[in-house]
């Protein structure tokens, strides 16, 4: 796997998940609950992703 789009995933993934923290009061309600839920996703599967890179 390459490190590098890893790398870029990442770090797009965290700074996605700091800006719905920040922003939480801002959102709609009807939307609330499908961005926490896909930011939760992608930061677990960010999570797997490192884990794989250092394990492969």
């Amino acid at each position: 796997m390459d490190s590098e789009n890893l790398t870029i995933y990442i770090i797009s993934v965290l700074c996605l998940g700091a800006v719905l923290i920040m922003a939480r009061d801002r959102v709609p309600q009807q939307l609330k609950r499908g961005m926490a839920l896909t930011a939760v996703i992608m930061i677990l599967l960010a999570f797997v992703l490192i884990i794989y890179n250092f394990v492969a």
